[in-house]
């Protein structure tokens, strides 16, 4: 699928808070933990538990999570198709970069192992 600019302004201006929720849902209803979620939230973002509620609570757009967000150098290890799209060919940083955390959420939910998913080489 090709990524359009309306799309790309769209994720742009989507909050964290209204994303987390489902996250959460996905994660917990495929036996896996709140924890193990924040875990890989936070190897992705260098955001602790403190961090992640506060910008839950402020409601950061996606561009301001991740203009705050210390992105793991492995990051560019996350690869494949989610939500229709291949995440190696997403041209706009931050959409792609939701992509990361939206691949590493269904990883989690499928099973993978967390040091699968965390891309430790």
């Amino acid at each position: 699928m090709k990524v359009t600019a309306e799309h790309n302004e769209r994720i742009t201006k989507m909050t964290f808070a209204s994303v987390y929720p489902h996250y959460i849902t996905k994660v917990v209803s495929k036996g896996r933990t709140k924890k193990e979620l924040h875990q890989v939230i936070e190897w992705l973002t260098g955001f602790d538990d403190k961090k992640l509620k506060g910008l839950i609570d402020e409601k950061a757009t996606f561009e301001t999570f991740f203009k705050k967000a210390k992105l793991n150098p492995n990051a560019h290890l996350i690869t494949g198709v989610i939500c229709g799209y291949r995440i190696e060919e997403i041209e706009n940083p931050l959409t792609k970069q939701v992509r990361y955390i939206d691949k590493l959420v269904d990883e989690l939910a499928k099973g993978k192992k967390i040091v699968k998913i965390l891309r430790t080489v």
